[in-house]
């Protein structure tokens, strides 16, 4: 049996907003993994707060954000499932390292 995501307003995240000329690019990570790193095989990836920053935000402002967002990582398995419901991301395109999620979404 497969878990289901459910949304909650509590579940904070981390989000920072990156804009070059008409690009937009978010980062959204679960709260309790900024800082750490995880290694898999070949795949290294550093939660770190200089890229995913340190302003907490509800799944509401992760919408929003993604309303205009041309690009986004996403980093754990709340972040991740969240960009799921929303469309932004298919499931078959994220990748799991040591267990934790991990999607990029580019809008054409």
């Amino acid at each position: 049996m497969i878990a289901m995501y459910e949304e909650s307003e509590s579940e904070e995240m981390y989000l920072k907003t990156y804009r070059h000329g008409s690009e937009v690019l978010i980062a959204v990570c679960d709260c309790e993994i900024l800082g750490k790193t995880f290694i898999e095989g070949h795949l290294h990836l550093e939660v770190s707060r200089e890229f995913f920053g340190e302003d907490k935000a509800t799944p509401s402002d992760v919408k929003a954000a993604l309303s205009i967002a041309t690009m986004a990582n996403f980093m754990g398995c709340r972040s991740v499932e969240h960009a799921i419901s929303l469309g932004y991301v298919e499931r078959e395109n994220v990748i799991s390292i040591n267990g934790v999620l991990y999607a990029q979404m580019v809008r054409m």
